[in-house]
């Protein structure tokens, strides 16, 4: 099936280009960039072989979408989405933290409580707590913005503000910002029948010095969702709990015999799975929007995007 998984566009004023894992951005006259959602996969942080017809679209307007359904409580760096794939926004310093907000013990939280640790980023967890249950209080647990292809790491807010990363009265904002925009999500995952487990949220500063939201908000691969219909009975029964997130590709890697580690060969991906995972993903939006998912037009998505954008450009 047709999908994008890297670009090489050349657009008028066209300053830079950045590749991430997922995104491909275009800085545009110092001022405002172009970014590109591709059908990229990555887990591990290893980018996998062979693209998902849809998930690029897919990330793209879910982000959308939560910017403009939080942009009453936090700024973002958001100005128009000419293309299904495709986000245009101000040109941001990003803050080199991610704030990272959990819930509840699950992932990474919940495999540092089993190893025996009680404090996550300089936050402390409560005894007596299994896997996935809820936290007394939601908890903010950063991590540092690694290059790209290097692991992020844990930080603590004390280690923040003493290597002075990022200023305190910037880090004040990015918390309250960061609570605010999890009650958000978490009120809307409600009304769609799921928890917001917990996500994370990138911040920038604009050349006016206004701090914002950037890149993505709630998706699949920011955000960990758990159904919440029977939660509380798996709880009891101590099962395993139903999520909307990526994991189901992590888990098949791993009984694939692949977590990222040197000498590790990438499973082969066929036809098959990778529509399966595309059904995955068509799913996910269907349920974190609640909307039926509309299929943009992939006979050619190169010709389609360099068009679509050069044609916001020019106005």
């Amino acid at each position: 099936m047709n999908t994008i998984t890297t670009t090489n566009f050349n657009f008028p004023k066209q300053k830079s280009v950045y590749r991430g894992k997922v995104r491909e951005v275009y800085t545009i006259n110092d001022k405002i960039l172009v970014m590109i959602a591709t059908d990229r996969l990555s887990a591990f942080d290893v980018v996998l072989p062979k693209g998902i017809p849809y998930k690029g679209q897919i990330l793209n307007q879910i982000a959308t979408k939560f910017m403009q359904l939080t942009q009453d409580i936090v700024p973002n760096w958001l100005i128009a989405t000419p293309d299904p794939n495709v986000a245009i926004g101000h040109l941001c310093e990003p803050f080199k933290v991610e704030m990272v907000i959990r819930g509840y013990l699950s992932g990474h939280a919940a495999r540092e409580y089993a190893a025996g640790r009680r404090l996550l980023c300089g936050v402390e967890m409560p005894e007596g707590l299994k896997e996935n249950d809820q936290f007394p209080n939601p908890i903010i647990t950063p991590t540092t913005k690694a290059a790209n292809g290097s692991h992020d790491e844990d930080i603590s807010r004390e280690a923040i503000l003493a290597q002075g990363i990022v200023s305190e009265d910037d880090y004040l904002v990015l918390e309250k910002y960061t609570r605010a925009l999890y009650q958000r999500g978490t009120e809307i995952a409600a009304s769609r029948g799921l928890i917001l487990v917990d996500t994370k949220y990138e911040f920038g500063k604009t050349s006016e010095g206004k701090i914002v939201l950037i890149d993505e908000i709630h998706t699949p691969d920011s955000s960990r969702y758990f159904y919440a219909d029977g939660y509380q009975e798996r709880q009891n029964r101590n099962e395993e709990q139903k999520q909307l997130s990526k994991e189901f590709v992590r888990r098949w890697l791993i009984e694939n015999g692949f977590q990222g580690k040197e000498g590790q060969q990438i499973p082969n991906m066929t036809d098959d799975y990778i529509e399966t995972v595309s059904e995955r993903y068509i799913e996910l939006y269907e349920n974190i929007i609640g909307e039926k998912f509309v299929k943009a037009d992939i006979s050619n998505i190169q010709e389609r995007i360099e068009k679509n954008v050069l044609n916001y450009l020019n106005k």
